[in-house]
């Protein structure tokens, strides 16, 4: 059976008229689409440094004895990962409606002013209109920078989590400082725990940075290929063309994420505990440690 629909959908792939391979050949690779791939894979890149960073220091947050540090952390977590990513899109690329411009200078400089009996008085050293500051690029790089925050933040306070709070206390003992314990000791046998869910959010990073066409971001690949789809009155050929462009993206982090991972598996898993084995038996044979 499964010979069987395979075999209908290729027969299908290749015989219905509505997919235009030959119009999907022509624009798949124009310039307007590579350059929109681009600016996928910088947004993708940009909110993925940006979350990961972020969400370590809320991971820390989230674990400090500090009742104002986890109780501030944990409402971050809460309002970035409640709200959807294409809701904040279309939030951060309005923002200008809450602050049409932005003033720098002296606060109150009206009632400062009125003091002085200088009616007229302004201390602004300058200024700028916030569409320019928060421009379509940037919206969506914030808004999905801040949502994979909340993310990670729980990604990673997984991983410092699963370290055997022993190495921690030994570390203490030995008279380090907690943010090296965390630098030395906790994040690196935390990685283990980290790097595969964090290689999915990447993954899902990359797919969801078509959600900024609705911001909009003109230059993004999504919004090239529908713009060409809705000017040629072919939109369905497009829609294939971003699957065959978000499929062929998404495989090469999926081989990254693959050796990324047997990186830091080494020492674990099936084959770690073999190691251990080996070397177990090597220590008590005649001739010490049997080396590998």
């Amino acid at each position: 059976m499964i010979v069987l629909l395979t075999a209908m959908f290729v027969n299908m792939l290749v015989t219905n008229s509505a997919f235009h391979w030959d119009f999907i050949a022509q624009n798949i690779l124009s310039t307007p689409v590579a350059r929109g791939a681009l600016t996928s894979m910088e947004l993708t890149i940009c909110a993925m440094v940006i979350g990961i960073v972020l969400g370590v220091v809320l991971a820390i947050m989230r674990l400090s004895p500090n009742r104002v540090l986890s109780s501030a952390a944990w409402l971050y977590i809460w309002a970035f990962r409640g709200i959807p990513r294409l809701v904040l899109c279309v939030l951060f690329g309005n923002l200008g409606i809450l602050y049409g411009r932005l003033e720098f200078g002296l606060p109150f400089d009206h009632q400062i002013g009125q003091l002085f009996g200088v009616t007229d008085f302004h201390a602004r050293i300058f200024g700028l209109n916030w569409s320019s500051l928060i421009y379509g690029f940037v919206a969506g790089l914030l808004a999905l920078a801040l949502s994979e925050g909340a993310y990670m933040a729980e990604i990673v306070r997984a991983g410092m989590q699963a370290v055997d709070p022993g190495q921690t206390e030994a570390a203490q003992a030995l008279g380090m400082r907690r943010p090296t314990v965390l630098r030395r000791i906790v994040l690196p046998q935390a990685m283990r725990v980290i790097v595969p869910p964090t290689g999915n959010e990447t993954i899902a990073m990359l797919k969801d940075t078509s959600l900024v066409a609705y911001v909009p971001v003109t230059n993004e690949l999504f919004f090239q290929l529908q713009h060409i789809g809705a000017r040629t009155y072919l939109i369905f050929p497009m829609l294939v063309a971003a699957c065959i462009w978000y499929l062929a993206m998404t495989s090469v982090l999926m081989v990254g994420q693959y050796f990324l991972e047997k990186r830091f598996s080494r020492g674990f898993g099936a084959t770690g505990r073999a190691r251990m084995r080996l070397r177990t038996r090597g220590a008590g044979a005649p001739g010490g440690v049997v080396e590998e």
